[in-house]
């Protein structure tokens, strides 16, 4: 279904200017936007996949990742299709990289009412949008999210922090989660990984959705080797959460594995992640995790107390919460995230 979109504005006769994300589109008549997912219909811009699901599944709230926001906790996960970055290596590639007028019919709608109804049948905690860049059906989220907090639900973006302010502003009243996807800290290789042109914006959004709008934010980089893989640039990420966002924001360095365009591109080393991982710590940060790599002890939440253990994971789904209401449940210091006690 067609249905007008939200933030744009008349440029100039038919045109219009797309104002979601940093991309910025300026859309002629007849014409999409960058994303595919925008239309410009007779001068009026349109919402091409609202309440088109691409994928959908219930799945612990680890897999997103989010290791400090609810552990343990199943979630209705969705995605469309589209996206405003072009990552090389996108593991959601078909979805993300598709011709989305071809593919829509490869896409089942499913209303914002029906999604809660899921996800309170399923007894999840709350809706993730993942899959794909959850701003390129943003219309949708916010619809599904209003339903959602009125069903007393939690609600969770896997972004990659591209939209504009407008667009964070207009969601954070209805967003508890934000899973921050930072492709590197130098405009280089984030040109080369995910053809964009503009970082800052990435950084900013992070800080205000946890400084201005109160929101659980965690930062994941995937370490593809040769373009975002040198200490530098990962230390200028560690540097950033730390000022920006704090010492007990959670950093997960996630293992590359070759796919889309990087094929060629061997899988990231165990020990250059855990080298990473080393550095961030050094940097200040209480709670660096590993990725990708099942049944690895840095995939372990550890008390900044006394170093014991306090969450196991083996794997998404076999987590060993020793959680007291939120404090160590050997040196009873409080841990930083939001649990359900």
């Amino acid at each position: 279904m067609l249905k007008e979109a939200l933030l744009w504005e008349r440029y100039m006769g038919t045109t219009v200017s797309c104002l979601l994300c940093m991309r910025k589109c300026i859309i002629d008549d007849g014409h999409a936007g960058w994303c595919q997912t925008r239309l410009n219909q007779n001068g009026v811009l349109y919402a091409l996949t609202y309440g088109r699901v691409a994928a959908m599944s219930v799945s612990a709230i680890e897999k997103k990742p989010l290791y400090h926001f609810f552990p343990g906790s199943l979630w209705l996960s969705l995605g469309s299709i589209g996206c405003n970055f072009r990552c090389r290596g996108c593991q959601s590639w078909d979805l993300s990289h598709c011709d989305v007028k071809k593919s829509l019919g490869k896409t089942n709608y499913l209303s914002p009412e029906m999604v809660v109804k899921k996800a309170k049948q399923n007894g999840c905690k709350g809706i993730a949008f993942t899959y794909n860049e959850p701003t390129m059906w943003f219309e949708y989220t916010l619809d599904v999210f209003k339903l959602a907090k009125e069903a007393g639900m939690s609600t969770c973006y896997v972004t990659n922090g591209f939209m504009s302010p407008a667009a964070l502003e207009m969601i954070s009243p209805y967003l508890d989660g934000f899973c921050l996807d930072v492709k590197g800290a130098f405009m280089e290789s984030c040109t080369r990984l995910a053809d964009i042109s503009d970082i800052n914006i990435i950084f900013s959004n992070g800080s205000d959705a946890k400084r201005r709008h109160a929101m659980h934010v965690e930062v994941v980089t995937n370490i593809v080797p040769g373009y975002n893989s040198n200490e530098k640039e990962a230390k200028e990420i560690a540097v950033w959460i730390f000022a920006e966002l704090g010492k007990d924001t959670p950093w997960h360095l996630t293992r590359f594995f070759p796919y889309g365009e990087l094929k060629e591109v061997p899988p990231t080393s165990i020990g250059l992640l855990e080298n990473l991982r080393k550095m961030g710590m050094k940097e200040g940060l209480y709670y660096v995790y590993i990725g990708n790599v099942p049944g690895h002890l840095a995939a372990y939440t550890y008390c900044q107390g006394c170093k014991k253990a306090i969450v196991k994971r083996k794997e998404y789904d076999e987590i060993d919460d020793r959680l007291v209401e939120g404090h160590c449940p050997y040196c009873n210091a409080l841990i930083f995230g939001r649990f359900s006690f």
